[in-house]
């Protein structure tokens, strides 16, 4: 049964002087105590759905927050057939590209290219590129698409290849004088977009095919890439990105003062007719993109789309009302409600950050005004500038030096790597959170910092492993995100303080001080005392390394200090 957690008065104390984690929304499904001697606990098998809403409420969200974002104010002015390439941006609302395809044609042409690359091995170390639960959280993502496009008068054409030899195909068999498309900014990513572009100046389409005003009797299909991936618009940043300031600091000041949000983009209620399709595809199961399909039984389940998306901001921040004391709760690792939970949509593109900014503002004017409302959009412009910072270092975020080109010696024992990997490195904290990756796609903030540290800090391993090891489980994962954070945590990217270490007696102490966390990913700590779960010493595995400083067998004299930053809501 789901009930509310009623935390003892000691922990309520803590939670209110030192800001812990807990918030009294959370739910979860507890084991009956076998006496009033024993507390209750987390139950070691609980699965928590994220939004929390059933299919019929959640319907009934998205409908009605997409006929507050439609407009019937637009002119559709254009000709022919225009193509609409879904990348990163599965979703309808406020999705700029999709707009001007509709503008700029008389039919739209929605299409997603199932690139067999995104099933392959990462670059160095050869994990897969895509894990099963990211995989099958997109595929409920374009499900999700197709069902949404479908009540605008569309539907999304699935297609299986890579996009270079898909879409000139589509525009010469359609005749579309242009494929839209928003626009990436890291490498494998620019070059499907170079490719394309290529692919399409090759195909010839008569004067009478397309939007063409060109008086030659030919002409090429365009690619129209365009910037929609951001809170802040590339456009309208108060600098160049080679000028972009190498302080995160520096650049949410300047952008605060000097940007303005540009306001979502609103679609007409209908967006039909499409082109004439015989086989509009059908959208894969796990197996069929070679993989072997997983099932959440622990933890958070996530579901794909936007639908799913927009229920999710729903439920945290008007049904829950839970936004009010997000900057209180934010750090907490266990349940669906510590924070937003909106990363995994904002990477899939099924949620826009501008209607988050729209949704917090609306909340400030009919609720009330905060530190936690405005930290929301605090961590959405990390979001932006990880983003933008990858524009302006390319390549150097993947290397092992980083942007800053550090010098320094890593190794890559493999064995070592594996404890890390799968939560055997005898820390609770750590094997807690790398258990709860590798079941559930998602980890907290703050474990995300913590097993980043221990991994290049006490066991200096090449953080480009981690690294991989995250983009091939994160249901979150883009590639500025996830590689701007390690190149963080490393000591290797564009922060000012290079030699971050999180203490784990502290963080534990802190953050999971009554051990409830690695309970419930390591049940065989459960039947231990409130206090020893963090620290069990022979009640638990070997620990693989020392730690770098201080021991996790006196965390009572342990006061490392550790730092800290936010991850831009891609794991919030």
């Amino acid at each position: 049964m789901a009930v509310n957690i009623i935390l003892p008065p000691s922990s309520l104390s803590l939670w209110h002087t030192k800001k812990l984690i807990y918030s009294t929304q959370i739910r979860f499904r507890i084991m009956s105590s076998a006496s009033k001697s024993q507390p209750q606990s987390v139950a070691s098998s609980a699965v928590y759905q994220v939004p929390g809403l059933d299919s019929h409420e959640m319907d009934s969200t998205a409908d009605k927050t997409f006929e507050r974002y439609s407009s019937n104010t637009a002119k559709r002015n254009g000709k022919g057939v225009s193509i609409v390439w879904f990348r990163n941006d599965l979703r309808v609302l406020d999705n700029e590209a999709l707009f001007k395809a509709w503008v700029s044609s008389q039919a739209v042409l929605p299409v997603y290219c199932i690139d067999p690359r995104l099933f392959q091995t990462t670059y160095y170390f050869g994990f897969p590129k895509t894990g099963a639960l990211r995989a099958q959280f997109i595929i409920e993502c374009l499900a999700d698409l197709k069902k949404n496009l479908m009540k605008k008068g569309l539907n999304l054409l699935i297609q299986h290849g890579k996009p270079e030899d898909i879409l000139p195909s589509l525009a010469k068999a359609f005749g579309a004088h242009t494929v839209y498309a928003h626009k990436e900014t890291c490498s494998e990513e620019l070059q499907v977009e170079r490719s394309v572009a290529r692919g399409l100046r090759q195909v010839e389409l008569s004067r009478a095919q397309g939007n063409s005003s060109r008086s030659s009797s030919t002409h090429s299909p365009k690619l129209q890439l365009i910037w929609g991936s951001t809170l802040y618009h590339l456009d309208d940043l108060p600098f160049s990105v080679g000028s972009l300031p190498d302080v995160y600091t520096q650049f949410r000041k300047s952008v605060e003062a000097k940007c303005t949000i540009r306001g979502c983009i609103r679609l007409p209620t209908s967006l039909g007719p499409p082109p004439s399709v015989d086989d509009w595809g059908i959208i894969p199961s796990v197996e069929q993109l070679g993989l072997h399909s997983e099932k959440v039984v622990k933890g958070m389940r996530f579901l794909g789309g936007e639908t799913a998306a927009l229920s999710r901001v729903t439920e945290y921040f008007w049904n829950k009302d839970l936004l009010k004391i997000y900057k209180e709760t934010r750090n907490g690792m266990l349940g669906p409600d510590y924070s937003t939970k909106f990363s995994p949509w904002l990477a899939s593109g099924s949620l826009s950050p501008r209607f988050i900014y729209e949704e917090v503002k609306r909340y400030e004017k009919e609720r009330l005004a905060n530190d936690s409302t405005y930290w929301v959009l605090f961590e959405l412009i990390w979001r932006d500038y990880f983003r933008f910072i990858s524009i302006k270092y390319g390549n150097s975020f993947f290397h092992l030096g980083g942007p800053r080109k550090v010098e320094k010696r890593w190794h890559q024992d493999q064995k070592l790597f594996e404890t890390w990997r799968n939560g055997c490195t005898g820390y609770p904290l750590i094997d807690a959170n790398m258990k709860e990756l590798s079941a559930s796609g998602f980890m907290s903030n703050r474990g995300r910092q913590i097993v980043c540290s221990f991994l290049v800090r006490d066991m200096g391993i090449d953080w480009r492993m981690g690294a991989e090891w995250f983009e091939t489980c994160l249901l979150d994962y883009d590639p500025c995100s996830n590689y701007g954070n390690w190149t963080y945590g490393a000591g290797v990217g564009n922060d000012p303080r290079e030699d971050r270490y999180f203490s784990i007696p502290k963080q534990a102490q802190t953050y999971d001080p009554d051990g409830e966390h690695v309970a419930f990913w390591v049940p065989e700590l459960l039947t231990l005392p409130k206090e020893r779960r963090n620290f069990p010493g022979k009640s638990y595995i070997e620990q693989v390394v020392p730690l770098k400083f201080g021991s996790s067998n006196k965390h009572h004299s342990q006061r490392s200090k550790y730092g800290g930053r936010h991850s831009g809501l891609r794991n919030r």
